[in-house]
């Protein structure tokens, strides 16, 4: 596809926000970073979902100034599935590179569960897994951490039996976290809900919540607060000072019709196709705004 046609049409911006969350007092205080996050962006060829995607995201762009973007992972629309082959898995990434080619933003991002092809015909093969997604995402591992302007960045792979931490991933993060200052405030993206009100009904959440629990509490005073998608559902749960922001999806539906009927075109369930922009703070606070884009 080229450029010119995939953006050859546009879209406008919902305004409508579905959940503002921590809300804060900002007389006199400008925040230090503003950041878009987009998850389960799920690109494909089908449902007019590059041009739609497109459109989204370039109205996103025009309408907000952002220092870079978190893309919390579930980036093309799935690679693991049984029938996918070497051309799906291929024609998906272009499509991504595509998308992801529309800013000049920095971004950072984690892996989905969806992005990975592990029915390549063997494990030697330069596609198969997760270090063919670290590439395309131009990420430097499947997990890692950076610093902006005071604020600590750790980006984690859940991708794992029982959608946990590794060993040596949860080894990294006790180090990364203790290393820091104390008061560095810090913000945690995975793809997967380290603690989500949906998980109740729909998707499902870290299987290590626990060890991680205890581990912010041991850092509570630099963990502020914990992106993550997976769910396609917005939705905002505060525990032991951490903020646990489930940020919807920018897909909705998969790209789909979705739950019209009860809820909204290109709905899924009770949630819109949107993103977030999180404002943060020098003194640890945070906004986190989830809005809709209009379909």
């Amino acid at each position: 596809m080229k450029r010119r046609s995939f953006l050859k049409t546009s879209a406008t911006l919902g305004s409508t926000a579905v959940l503002p969350v921590n809300a804060i007092t900002t007389d006199n205080k400008k925040p230090v970073l503003t950041i878009a996050h987009i998850t389960d962006v799920h690109i494909r060829d089908q449902d007019n979902a590059p041009e739609r995607a497109a459109n989204y995201f370039t109205e996103i762009l025009r309408n907000n100034k952002f220092d870079f973007i978190l893309n919390g992972g579930d980036s093309i629309f799935d690679a693991s599935y049984d029938n996918v082959t070497r051309e799906m898995v291929t024609n998906q990434w272009a499509l991504w590179d595509q998308f992801i080619g529309l800013t000049s933003l920095k971004v950072h991002s984690c892996i989905g569960n969806h992005d990975a092809w592990w029915k390549a015909p063997s494990k030697q093969d330069e596609m198969y897994g997760i270090p063919y997604v670290v590439k395309r995402l131009k990420i430097p591992n499947r997990y890692y951490s950076f610093d902006q302007k005071g604020w600590h960045f750790v980006i984690l792979d859940g991708n794992n039996a029982g959608i946990t931490l590794d060993p040596e991933q949860m080894k990294w993060l006790v180090d990364d976290l203790s290393r820091l200052p104390a008061n560095t405030p810090v913000l945690i993206m995975s793809h997967y809900p380290i603690l989500s009100s949906t998980c109740a009904w729909s998707g499902g959440q870290h299987g290590d919540y626990k060890e991680l629990k205890a581990l912010f509490f041991k850092h509570k005073d630099k963990i502020k607060i914990c992106l993550s998608g997976h769910q396609h559902l917005q939705d905002a749960v505060e525990y032991n000072g951490v903020s646990y922001f489930c940020n919807g999806s920018l897909s909705g539906f998969w790209w789909g019709d979705g739950d019209k009927e009860s809820a909204g075109k290109y709905y899924y369930q009770e949630t819109p196709p949107g993103y977030a922009i999180l404002k943060l703070y020098a003194d640890g606070s945070v906004r986190n705004q989830y809005s809709s884009v209009s379909i």
